[in-house]
């Protein structure tokens, strides 16, 4: 056998391992410029590989985008709770501040008063704009009666607190009462002057106003006198403050001393009340 059928093999593997370290050293060393061949085949996948990439990537910015969206959205639920629990804490900071004047003059009434109170909120009134009639949540089982007298804290304006008059239960249920006020077209109350203790007897109106006549036709009473509860006719307690004289009027042809007095309660803002007990 010849050398080179017994060798053959072995001399084509030699030859190709030859060839493709040259190659490499070839390669490796840097060639500026690349082949005719080299630079077709790139100018062919470069816009294409260019184009697979972009996809890529906008594949998985898209992708991104929704994992942040989600993210967003619970983010933005989280705020929304906030920002609703902010505004109810808001709004009752607001309620706290509005009622403050109220909130003290009951404090102080509660601490200096010798009635024995039962407080109650209003739950319904008849339509218009005055409460002239008015439903508390308390009752016959809260020891509410029929004639109770309502009232609630009011300061006479020299910054003492006493019982300001409101009315006085008209009908009771079980866990309710219907109070009359003394603004009620309806409603009579007897009064005194404080200050000459001249007497008179004072009527509500459609228009949610106090107005009513003197006993004594040369009472000396004027504008700015305070009346309070006579207790006359056992309607209402004695010593109870109604208001304050705005307006006094002599009519000679009645023969009588005409006064239209401003509430001490105001009637447009009832909430709370108070209902005196035996």
């Amino acid at each position: 056998m010849s050398f080179w059928k017994k060798y053959k093999n072995r001399m084509i593997v030699a030859f190709v391992a030859i060839i493709l370290i040259v190659i490499i050293g070839i390669t490796a060393n840097g060639r500026e410029k690349l082949s005719k061949g080299e630079n077709l085949l790139g100018n062919i996948f470069s816009p294409v590989q260019k184009f697979s990439i972009n996809i890529g990537e906008r594949v998985s910015n898209f992708f991104e985008s929704i994992l942040h969206m989600g993210s967003l959205k619970s983010e933005n639920e989280e705020l929304k709770l906030k920002v609703a629990e902010l505004e109810e804490k808001n709004r009752r900071y607001e309620d706290l501040i509005g009622r403050s004047d109220y909130l003290l003059r009951e404090k102080e009434l509660i601490e200096n008063t010798h009635y024995n109170l039962i407080p109650a909120q209003l739950i319904g009134k008849e339509p218009g704009n005055w409460f002239n009639r008015f439903v508390i949540d308390k009752g016959a089982k809260d020891g509410v009666k029929k004639g109770d007298v309502v009232i609630q804290a009011v300061d006479t304006g020299e910054g003492i607190i006493q019982e300001g008059v409101v009315g006085r239960v008209l009908e009771t249920g079980d866990t309710w009462a219907k109070v009359v006020s003394i603004i009620d077209e309806n409603s009579d109350i007897s009064f005194k002057a404080i200050r000459t203790q001249d007497g008179g007897i004072l009527s509500g109106s459609v228009e949610g106003k106090l107005s009513g006549y003197l006993f004594d036709t040369g009472a000396d009473v004027i504008k700015g006198d305070k009346l309070f509860t006579s207790g006359l006719g056992g309607v209402y307690d004695a010593d109870l403050y109604i208001g304050e004289v705005i307006n006094v009027i002599k009519e000679d042809e009645d023969l009588m001393k005409k006064v239209e007095v401003e509430p001490a309660v105001d009637f447009k803002k009832i909430y709370k009340v108070f209902v005196i007990s035996d």
